[in-house]
């Protein structure tokens, strides 16, 4: 039902409506509005993490990091009112909704591995990935590619030049350098 109105239109009255059941009777299974949403948003982190991990199996290195890319984007686009809520950070000490990110975050980690990536590098390369995937997800959904030309093919480009940059990513990097 998030997929289709979206998680702000999402109400418990609506969603008792949906199943056909009065709204109090939720509460037997809900706290709050709220809980609903944390629910969804963690429903939402896991698949998002189970999809890119069913996609990572038995690849390495640019395979892998494809195989994920168009999982992550598949997943998005099938699934939009649950993805944008796959994006939110926990509620700082929500142990439980940290954890339903950790297989997504894992999955990558694991793949990153190929690149001899660890600590603040394999961190970057996290954030760098996750990063260039929303950015054009955010894009492509709200209409934003209106160019003439293949969608696929810039997706496919810019994941290739994800995995080019991997293999200079272990290089020493100078952080004070570049910020001048």
């Amino acid at each position: 039902m998030a997929d289709e109105v979206g998680l702000n239109s999402l109400t418990l009255a609506a969603l008792a409506e949906r199943l056909g059941v009065k709204q109090p009777s939720l509460y037997k299974h809900l706290d709050s509005l709220a809980d609903l949403h944390r629910s969804v948003s963690m429903l939402a982190k896991r698949e998002l993490g189970e999809a890119i991990a069913r996609a990572a199996v038995g690849r390495s290195g640019p395979d892998a990091i494809f195989a994920m890319s168009h999982a992550y984007r598949n997943w998005a686009i099938l699934h939009p009112g649950r993805y944008g809520v796959s994006q939110k950070p926990a509620a700082p000490g929500d142990v439980e909704d940290e954890a339903s990110m950790m297989t997504a975050i894992q999955t990558i980690a694991d793949v990153l591995t190929a690149y001899h990536l660890d600590g603040d590098d394999s961190v970057d390369a996290i954030r760098a990935f996750r990063s260039l995937l929303h950015g054009f997800i955010s894009l492509e959904t709200s209409g934003g590619f209106a160019l003439q030309a293949d969608i696929d093919r810039s997706f496919d480009r810019l994941i290739q030049g994800f995995t080019v940059a991997l293999n200079q990513w272990a290089e020493p990097f100078d952080h004070a350098e570049s910020r001048n």
